[in-house]
This record gives C-alpha cells, sequence and structure tokens, in this order.
C-alpha cells in the first residue's frame, strides 16, 4: 500500500515524461516538413518542446532519487 502511494508521484511523472517526448517527435516531424515561411516558428516550437521534456525528466529523476533515498 505504501510502496504504491510514493509511486503514484513517479509513475505521473513517468506518464508526463512520455507526452513530452512524443511531442518532441511530432514537432520535429512538423518541421522537417515545414514550408521556409514557417521553418523558423516550427524550429522554436520543437525546442519549446525539447525543454519541456527536459524539464519532464528532470522531476522524473529527483522523483526516482527520493524513492531510492
Amino acid at each position: 500500500m505504501f510502496l504504491s502511494d510514493r509511486g503514484a508521484p513517479q509513475a505521473t511523472a513517468l506518464e508526463r515524461w512520455r507526452e513530452a517526448a512524443s511531442v518532441v517527435s511530432l514537432r520535429w516531424a512538423a518541421f522537417v516538413a515545414a514550408e521556409p515561411v514557417t521553418r523558423q516558428w516550427t524550429f522554436a516550437s520543437y525546442v519549446a518542446a525539447l525543454d519541456a521534456e527536459d524539464a519532464a525528466a528532470a522531476e522524473l529523476e529527483a522523483l526516482s532519487l527520493r524513492l531510492v533515498a
């Protein structure tokens, strides 16, 4: 019981990271397919998705380290 309660935030963080990684993939595909007029915007969108994925990974790491400690 207690172990699953402690693992719930980690499972949520893992799901957030997976979703963020999926968005990165989608935005990269959009950048590759973008017309020259929208390329700058789609690249900025891709970089923002990378930042969100990085933040989600950091949250997951922090929670994982707390479970180990």
